[in-house]
């Protein structure tokens, strides 16, 4: 049945729904999936780029021109997800989880989970402290960072790349600029981790409470920092937002900053960090390719794309179907649950060649869909892409022969629908 009142139908429990030929035996859960998802995408994009899942009920959406379809029609496939993940405003928790929720702020629709016109109020105040011109303005910082980091292991000969480097990077930078001081890094990555548990979908109510005491020790922090920041503002990306006015437009509460700052928080972090150390390990699987950035750093920029569209962090996004449509000529009924995977739209062969190779020089790298498209295109995006791109000049510059440690095994990667990683990435190289 057709939604026509502006309200996006709740998804019903998700349910099996009958055979669904040969892809029946793939669980997009999986945790082996989620870690190594390429033959089951390849699968999907080949034989059924649009499929109803029997295991969940979850419509699941893969080829590239389809993936783009979705995330350019907000009038049919809704940002409004909250209700699926058990934080929105109307879902049913958990008691033990609403218990702990009740000592913060209550979950709001932003930037993430809000749909146009809504979406683009907080959109148009959160864009200025993400102007070029600011994001500009942190590349001395960043590159001096970046070098900072590396001073603190290029004599080992040895490093644990995520949590030496990778995460730290972009950790410090977004926490410098929402007013973090260094001293409370740990307190700002366990709070990340947090938010990653409750958006990933994956969690047992034991799990969503530990989530939940952090995301309100973290919106206790802010209350007093946004305060502060109203007050006194400083060149900081926070204080940009919390200040921002346009006109015609009211300015942020309390609730709506804390949302936003929850999604730029991880967004800001994680997704840069799984970035950076998947890319190392492409190109220590992909000699070649290491060796041309190498002889070529001009090249960089166009690699960071080639990984982005290989590794693509935000592997998937949830969408609530909002009214009866018909996509990729499967029909999908308003109030459907959907699973958009980015992972498989970016190695869709009929817009990238030989999709599963990494070629820094691919000349429609940029073309990639790991920062989205449409109206929730990724705001940090030109950070992340700095980010990268000083982080890898600095690595291949310093770090000769790049290898992984005899006996390390492949690398592991945490169950998470959304979002996917490595856990640790251990490095030899020959010590400065």
């Amino acid at each position: 049945m057709s939604s026509s009142s502006g309200e996006v139908p709740t998804p019903g429990p998700l349910q099996p729904v009958g055979d669904a030929g040969e892809l029946s035996r793939f669980n997009p859960f999986d945790p082996a999936i989620l870690a190594q998802p390429w033959e089951y995408n390849d699968r999907l994009v080949a034989e059924a780029p649009v499929h109803r899942e029997p295991n969940t009920g979850l419509i699941l959406v893969s080829s590239y021109e389809l993936v783009n379809q979705v995330l350019n029609d907000y009038e049919t496939f809704s940002n409004r997800f909250m209700l699926m993940m058990g934080g929105g405003t109307k879902a049913k928790v958990p008691s033990a989880v609403a218990e702990v929720m009740k000592g913060g702020y209550p979950p709001v629709d932003t930037m993430l989970t809000a749909d146009p016109p809504e979406q683009r109020r907080f959109r148009s105040l959160v864009n200025k402290g993400f102007s070029l011109r600011r994001v500009g303005a942190l590349a001395p910082r960043i590159e001096a960072l970046v070098g900072e980091l590396i001073d603190g292991f290029a004599q080992e000969g040895r490093v644990e790349l995520r949590s030496q480097f990778a995460v730290p990077l972009p950790l410090t930078v977004i926490a410098e600029q929402l007013g973090v001081p260094r001293e409370d890094l740990a307190k700002f990555k366990q709070w990340s981790d947090g938010f990653v548990a409750q958006l990933g979908g994956m969690a047992s109510t034991e799990e969503q409470v530990e989530a939940w005491k952090r995301i309100v020790e973290f919106q206790r922090y802010f209350e007093k920092v946004l305060k502060d920041r109203a007050e006194n503002p400083r060149a900081d990306i926070l204080s940009a937002v919390v200040n921002a006015r346009v006109e015609g437009e009211a300015s942020l509460d309390t609730a709506e900053c804390l949302s936003i700052l929850q999604q730029l928080l991880v967004a800001g972090n994680e997704t840069t960090a799984s970035a950076i150390c998947q890319g190392v390990h492409l190109l220590m699987e992909n000699p070649d390719q290491l060796a041309r950035l190498r002889e070529n750093p001009d090249g960089i920029p166009n690699a960071v794309e080639e990984i982005l569209r290989l590794t693509t962090p935000t592997a998937n996004m949830w969408r609530v179907c909002i009214r009866d449509t018909v996509l990729g000529g499967v029909e999908i009924a308003a109030g459907s649950a959907m699973l958009v995977r980015f992972s498989a739209a970016n190695r869709d062969p009929a817009v990238f060649p030989d999709p599963h190779a990494f070629d820094a020089g691919r000349a429609n790298a940029h073309d990639h869909l790991a920062f989205g498209a449409g109206v929730h295109f990724c705001l940090g995006a030109q950070l992340a892409r700095m980010e990268m791109t000083k982080a890898f000049e600095a690595l291949l510059e310093r770090l000769p022969n790049l290898r992984a440690p005899d006996g390390s095994g492949p690398p592991v990667y945490p169950p998470n629908i959304l979002l996917r990683g490595m856990a640790a990435l251990p490095l030899e190289f020959d010590p400065a």
